[in-house]
């Protein structure tokens, strides 16, 4: 695709992307797709997808109590259990806020290892990267935020989304649907949003200004970036998913260039 030679004019030292149709097929690529990123929050829908698994192998259940009181593990996907952003502190009741938290997440993953007797990190990879032969990829830390990968692995995650074959379709639907809808939050770097809508472990796009996405991005679009400079969507709509890694940290710079990228592929691919 030739939108993706915008990256070129983006100010980062390094920068890579890929574009992938529903049906798993490469649709475009540019830059150095086997460099290995640090990928943030990117991380989030990885060790989401990796919970999913453990949720249809039985070692958890999406309702079952896990994190603060009265809180379980769908809250800690869908950011409503009600903890601090990077502490375990407890700032509303579980399902009353969107507070998106790392927190929830290192909680999260904590849980699935003492449900499962894995530790995260390793469930991870028997869960997600070595049946999708992500061989690039590790979790190097927190659930939350300290994956690293390559574009050519995420473009494989990002086809897996959109054709399940490690989940049932219907679980992957569930992810996509807005948990808890209506809740208001702040969505970091782009402030308060009302609604803040999310799925489990995806944020969706929905009615949100200003956002990350594009201008014609179709409000069903779900996925998440992080603050390494890095971002995965899935447009069901357009039927197309877009992997975007940098390594520069998210700023202004970002907030401008994005959205610009996801509406020319979005264009392209309406041309094509």
């Amino acid at each position: 695709m030739d939108s993706l030679r915008i990256i070129e004019t983006w100010p980062v030292p390094t920068a890579a992307a890929a574009v992938m149709r529903a049906d798993g097929t490469l649709a475009g690529r540019h830059g150095p797709l086997s460099h290995r990123f640090p990928l943030a929050s990117v991380t989030k829908p990885l060790a989401a997808y990796a919970a999913l698994v453990a949720y249809e192998e039985g070692a958890i259940e999406l309702d079952e109590p896990a994190g603060p009181p009265g809180a379980t593990v769908r809250h800690l996907l869908a950011h409503t259990s009600g903890l601090a952003f990077d502490e375990h502190r407890v700032m509303a009741p579980p399902g009353d806020r969107r507070l998106y938290s790392n927190a929830g997440f290192e909680v999260l993953g904590d849980h699935i290892a003492k449900q499962s007797g894995i530790p995260f990190a390793d469930y991870v990879r028997q869960a997600v990267f070595e049946p999708l032969g992500m061989s690039a990829s590790a979790l190097e830390g927190s659930p939350a935020k300290d994956g690293v990968s390559t574009v050519e692995d995420l473009a494989k995650f990002a086809a897996e989304v959109q054709a399940p074959q490690l989940l049932h379709p219907a679980t992957v639907a569930e992810a996509m649907h807005v948990q808890y809808p209506g809740l208001k939050g702040v969505l970091p770097g782009y402030g308060h949003q009302n609604p803040n809508d999310w799925g489990l472990g995806f944020e969706i796009r929905g009615a949100k200004s200003p956002h990350w996405t594009g201008s014609s991005s179709s409000p069903r679009t779900f996925g998440h970036f992080g603050q390494s400079g890095t971002f995965l969507w899935i447009d069901p709509d357009a039927g197309l998913a877009c992997v975007a890694l940098t390594d520069r940290a998210f700023g202004p710079w970002a907030a401008e260039v994005w959205p610009v990228l996801t509406d020319s592929v979005l264009a392209e691919s309406t041309r094509s």
